[in-house]
């Protein structure tokens, strides 16, 4: 049941980063892909800063911190693919 929290957690924050970034999505696929990773980054920089990692403060700071983490990996993604 966790890897499907992540899985859906990731196509959430995925899309909304997506969205905030470029405006449209980036396909479902990609989306996903980019939310999971954003959640794993988003949550060990937030573990570093010692704000908490993705399931201390439940679903609301999970997808906030998964959200800036994707932000941040799409804007890395768009930075290497532009090249």
């Amino acid at each position: 049941m966790h890897i499907i929290y992540w899985i859906v957690l990731g196509l959430i924050a995925g899309a909304i980063a997506s969205r905030l970034v470029n405006k449209t999505g980036s396909g479902l696929v990609l989306d996903t892909i980019i939310g999971i990773v954003g959640a794993v980054i988003g949550g060990y920089i937030s573990e570093a800063l010692g704000l908490g990692g993705l399931s201390g403060f439940g679903f609301v700071w999970s997808l906030f911190v998964a959200v800036a983490g994707a932000v941040i990996v799409l804007l890395g993604y768009r930075a290497l693919s532009k090249r």
